[in-house]
């Protein structure tokens, strides 16, 4: 174990909970340690169910596009820890994060705290101690008491797609979900709103309102973006700009694309060349997430076989997906077959129903090292309850196996998804470890 993880598994013992949604803890340590989350460059803090990191993402590759210095913070990592907190570029290294830790840990004692609030107390430091030129602050878990929500004043509030994931702290409606994600808004500060519901938008609008926010501007009223003739077309009262489609796949993520945009001209305005944009749209990255693999994975896979990876799981991102792949298949059509592992905390039947009639046969793998994962057999189950064939295979190596021989010579596309923790692993397995 590294020394980041030694201490990281000292921090499991001090809370009972993994997660435990209140600010106190927060605001116990955070002052002892001088504050850092009022050191920190400006904020754009992101709140939402889907979208998030993409949003994160395109915005990243756009500001560093202009030059500018850019820390993140996205949670949760696919490989290592580390791929949580971006300083000014770059991943954070072993010998800093350790540092940071371990100050968090002397300040913190062994006063109960849970891991995602004294790590995120960490990369608090570490964005205060760095300068940089912004800060894209992804919200961990709902938002209004989300460990990521002590800063006073961002400079812009967005909520990316609100739907049912986590109901079980956040509420079992879409009303109430899109409540906990809008307790990121604040006074006077911008929020932009992405494409949502009609009963989400309204109370992310209501507590903007009652907050007195702004200005606030709404996908579909204030900006919008498609495609057009294969390209980017996003427009606001600022004007029109035409660049070309994101490197991202999928439909979703022109709305994603949008969004960034809408937030970074509201933020930076003209400081922002267009230039900017048009790069970043054309080398964002966002592993993970609707991603061809191209490493070890496909020696494994049958010849000519095209292998995506996305970790969509819950509802709305099996619709976004099931999209996008029909997209694919009307483009070049080939056999499509999905190899899927999920957690025990998400509605397997609702991810997989989305994939009915597109997907021919699903191959159920566990996910190693999670507790909360499905047996492989019950995933199975799910999928042929949501109308889909399904069967059990010990892992990727086999599910691509037996791909290859019911194709019929034919080159297949795979979609692998249902967990970021299943992506985690399967990137691992291919090579790709996220830079």
């Amino acid at each position: 174990m590294t020394d980041s993880q030694v201490l990281m598994a000292r921090f499991l013992a001090l809370h009972p909970k993994k997660i435990d949604l209140s600010l106190d803890r927060m605001e116990t340590i955070l002052p002892a340690l001088g504050d850092p989350h009022l050191r920190t460059p400006p904020v754009i803090h992101v709140a939402g169910t889907n979208g998030k990191g993409s949003t994160i993402a395109f915005m990243r590759a756009v500001l560093e596009a202009a030059g500018k210095r850019v820390h993140v913070y996205t949670s949760p990592h696919l490989v290592r820890f580390h791929e949580r907190i971006r300083l000014a570029g770059r991943l954070v290294d072993e010998e800093r994060l350790t540092d940071a830790f371990r100050r968090c840990e002397e300040a913190n004692g062994d006063k109960p705290i849970t891991i995602f609030e004294i790590t995120t107390a960490a990369a608090f430091l570490l964005f205060a101690e760095t300068p940089a030129d912004v800060l894209l602050l992804e919200v961990g878990l709902g938002g209004r008491y989300d460990a990521t929500n002590v800063v006073p004043r961002p400079a812009a509030s967005v909520i990316t797609p609100v739907s049912l994931d986590h109901m079980e702290y956040l509420g079992d409606s879409i009303p109430r979900i899109a409540a906990e994600k809008a307790g990121i808004i604040r006074r006077g500060a911008p929020v932009i709103i992405a494409e949502q519901s009609l009963e989400g938008q309204a109370v992310i609008e209501a507590e903007a309102a009652r907050l007195r926010a702004g200005p606030v501007r709404i996908a579909g009223q204030d900006f919008a973006a498609h495609e057009e003739n294969g390209r980017l077309v996003y427009q606001d009262e600022d004007g029109l700009m035409d660049l070309p489609l994101p490197r991202l796949a999928g439909r979703h993520q022109l709305l994603n694309a949008g969004t960034a945009i809408a937030a970074l001209r509201q933020v930076f305005g003209p400081a922002l060349p267009e230039p900017a944009f048009s790069r970043g749209m054309a080398e964002v990255q966002w592993p993970g997430r609707l991603q061809r693999l191209s490493g070890h994975v496909m020696k494994l896979a049958p010849p000519g076989a095209d292998v995506w990876l996305d970790g969509g799981h819950n509802e709305d991102g099996g619709r976004v997906l099931s999209a996008a792949l029909a997209d694919m298949n009307d483009r070049n059509p080939r056999p499509l077959s999905m190899i899927a592992g999920m957690l025990s905390t998400k509605d397997a039947a609702a991810f997989l129903g989305a994939f009915k009639g597109l997907v021919s046969r699903v191959y159920a793998v566990g996910i190693r090292g999670q507790d909360a994962a499905r047996p492989a057999e019950d995933v199975a189950a799910q999928a042929r309850a949501a109308g889909l064939a399904a069967e059990t295979v010990s892992g990727i190596p086999e599910a691509l196996a037996r791909i290859g021989a019911e194709s019929g010579g034919l080159p297949p596309r795979v979609i692998i998804a249902g967990s970021l923790y299943l992506a985690g692993e399967v990137l691992a397995l291919d090579g790709s470890i996220p830079t």
